[in-house]
């Protein structure tokens, strides 16, 4: 009973001691504090996609016979979550319509359409985002050119 004793004492003394060296790391930062991990710097030797060349060499003419479709794509893209405008409902655009200014104000541009597989617009049209489809629209009139359907999941 008395060896039982002693390898207690013994343990919990080594416990205590192992504690207190760990407080004393920590209060003058030798060490990373209790459970906030160690610092990391981030990817290595990572690029940012970059943009393809040619990507801004926009068509001057609009030959709208190449345009005017409305297209189900075959592979679609995760990019975060969809806020519609405020007063606004679901909608199932198609070309010919005229999207309403509150969809292709700035938070719905789609600038790098090139990620999503999307034609470099035509000069004076951008592509925007509604919901999961993609609507390339006549930045002066609000007339849709082109509808993509499905390109965000």
């Amino acid at each position: 009973m008395a060896l039982r004793s002693r390898i207690g004492i013994f343990l919990t003394l080594g416990m205590l001691a192992s504690a207190f060296t760990m407080a004393q790391e920590h209060e003058h930062g030798g060490g990373p504090a209790p459970g906030h991990g160690e610092p990391y710097p981030g990817p290595m030797h990572y690029e940012r996609v970059t943009a393809p060349k040619g990507w801004d060499n926009r068509p001057t003419t609009v030959d709208r016979g190449v345009y005017q479709h409305n297209y189900t794509v075959t592979r679609s893209y995760r990019i975060g979550v969809y806020h519609r405008p405020p007063g606004w409902v679901a909608h199932r655009w198609v070309y010919g319509e005229v999207l309403p200014r509150a969809y292709w104000a700035p938070p719905y541009l789609i600038a790098d359409y090139w990620l999503f597989a999307l034609m470099v617009p035509p000069v004076g049209y951008e592509w925007v985002r509604d919901d999961s489809d993609a609507i390339l629209v006549n930045i002066t009139t609000g007339q849709i050119l082109q509808v993509q359907y499905g390109v965000f999941a």
